[in-house]
C-alpha cells in the first residue's frame, strides 16, 4: 500500500452520530473505511460491547490501519436502574484506553462507539467524557456514536448526525438482528 498518512486538514473535528435509528455505528465505520482508504490510522473503542460482531472481522482486512478494542461485558445491556459493577470498571478502563489512544499521536481519527448509551446508562460520568472531548489532541478526528447524546456533547460538536427511526424492520416484520447487517 503506498502511504498517504501525509493527508492533512485546517482542523480536526468533533462528530456526534446520535438518535433512536439504525446507523449510527455503521456510519462511524463507513469513515473509518474511507479514512483508511486514505492511510489514515483509525483507533475504534466499543463501549457496552463484549461479543463478537462483524465489524471485528471485517476491520481484520484493514489491519494496520484500523484498531478495534471493546470495553464491555458479553451480556451487557444494562436495562436495570443500577449498572453491574463489572459493566461499569470495563466501560471507565475502556474510557482510560481510549485517552490513551488520542493523546499517543499515532491515530488520526478516534471512534468512541457506544458512548453516549454508556452514559446514559450511568457506565460512565458525562464530566469524564467531557474532559476527554475538551483535552483532545487538536488534530486527531473524534467521533462520539450513540442514542441518547448529551446537550453539553452536542453543544460541543462542530458535526451532528441525528438518525431518526422512520420504519424498522425489527417492529414491522418482527426480524431478529441478522449476522452482517445489525451483528
Amino acid at each position: 500500500m503506498t502511504e498517504k498518512a501525509s493527508v492533512s486538514w485546517s482542523r480536526a473535528c468533533l462528530q456526534v452520530y446520535t438518535g433512536n435509528g439504525k446507523g449510527k455505528t455503521t456510519a462511524a465505520f463507513g469513515l473509518a473505511l474511507r479514512a483508511a482508504g486514505r492511510g489514515l490510522k483509525v483507533f475504534i473503542g466499543q463501549f457496552m460491547k463484549g461479543s463478537e460482531y462483524g465489524e471485528l472481522e471485517g476491520v481484520r482486512f484493514l489491519r494496520g490501519l484500523v484498531d478495534i478494542e471493546q470495553f464491555g461485558s458479553p451480556s451487557c445491556i444494562p436495562l436495570r436502574d443500577v449498572p453491574k459493577p463489572e459493566d461499569v470498571a470495563l466501560a471507565r478502563a475502556g474510557l482510560e484506553r481510549c485517552k490513551e489512544m488520542l493523546a499517543g499521536g499515532q491515530y488520526r481519527i478516534v471512534i468512541l462507539d457506544e458512548i453516549n448509551v454508556a452514559v446514559h446508562f450511568g457506565l460512565l460520568p458525562l464530566a469524564d467524557v467531557l474532559a476527554l472531548v475538551d483535552g483532545r489532541p487538536s488534530d486527531v478526528e473524534l467521533v462520539c456514536t450513540g442514542r441518547y447524546a448529551r446537550p453539553e456533547l452536542v453543544e460541543r460538536a462542530d458535526l451532528v448526525t441525528e438518525m431518526r427511526d422512520v420504519r424498522h424492520y425489527y417492529d414491522t416484520m418482527g426480524l431478529a438482528a441478522r449476522d452482517g447487517i445489525e451483528r
